[in-house]
């Protein structure tokens, strides 16, 4: 999943698009470099940043996904929003999953959305949640199993069952909860969904290493736990740099042949 931002405030400055032509070029690219969906977000989420108003993520968001539908008509496209009406308008707009960071936390509206859709619905723990930094380590995955089974049992209630399991790494929790985490990845197999995971040039990796996410290092952390995650049960892998993700499953697949 190529991460497409219609934004000029996201973390990764080399993720940032002015418009909807630099979009419908990056999404060229990295359908060029062999992703397989191309998620489209016009609201930042990095730590710290204030969300723009619902009629400027639109006006973000809904000519990017028309546009890069029009250029590729066959891309998988996701719509990264914590709306529900930017969810409504960007699948009218051509947009195919939605991706919510918040799991319906912010605008309940977002998890009706995807039931009245039918739209695969990626579901994030979110950053607000009954995890919290004085959660013992050793509770952190199960924690954040339990979060995650409310969500899932209410949407599949509803008649939502295709879902997309994402753990949330970034938001709402500690270094070392992310890394416990990405530990225990092969326990999200109990929802039977697919698991995707997104770290790339997250803080998780830069504060380790100790550079910024614009640096190479940032690049080669990520292809570390992208390749941990391929070999704990992830199936989808969420990333700025698609070429070496892309590499890094061409390469992890011959072990598993």
């Amino acid at each position: 999943m190529g991460i497409i931002n219609v934004t000029p405030d996201s973390f990764y400055s080399g993720s940032r698009n002015a418009g909807v032509d630099e979009a419908v070029a990056r999404a060229g690219r990295m359908l060029a470099d062999g992703a397989a969906m191309l998620d489209v977000g016009g609201c930042s989420t990095r730590p710290g940043s204030d969300p723009v108003s619902e009629a400027e993520e639109m006006q973000r968001v809904l000519p990017a996904v028309a546009a890069i539908r029009e250029a590729y008509p066959d891309a998988v496209i996701s719509v990264d929003t914590f709306r529900g009406s930017v969810a409504r308008r960007a699948v009218e707009a051509g947009a195919d999953i939605i991706n919510d960071v918040t799991a319906g936390t912010v605008d309940p509206d977002i998890l009706q959305a995807a039931v009245d859709l039918k739209a695969p619905y990626v579901l994030t723990h979110p950053a607000v949640s009954s995890l919290t930094a004085d959660t013992p380590l050793d509770a952190t995955t199960s924690t954040v199993l339990l979060d995650l089974q409310h969500t899932v049992r209410s949407l599949r209630q509803q008649g939502l069952c295709d879902i997309i399991i994402d753990p949330g790494f970034g938001f709402g929790k500690t270094l070392d909860q992310n890394y416990r985490l990405m530990a225990d990845l092969d326990a999200f197999a109990c929802f039977n969904c697919p698991v995707l995971v997104g770290i790339s040039r997250k803080s998780m990796i830069t504060r380790v290493l100790d550079v910024t996410a614009q640096a190479d290092d940032a690049l080669t952390g990520t292809t570390v736990l992208n390749t941990y995650a391929l070999q704990r049960g992830a199936a989808i892998l969420r990333v700025h740099d698609v070429r070496q993700a892309v590499d890094t499953v061409n390469i992890f697949s011959h072990l598993t042949r």
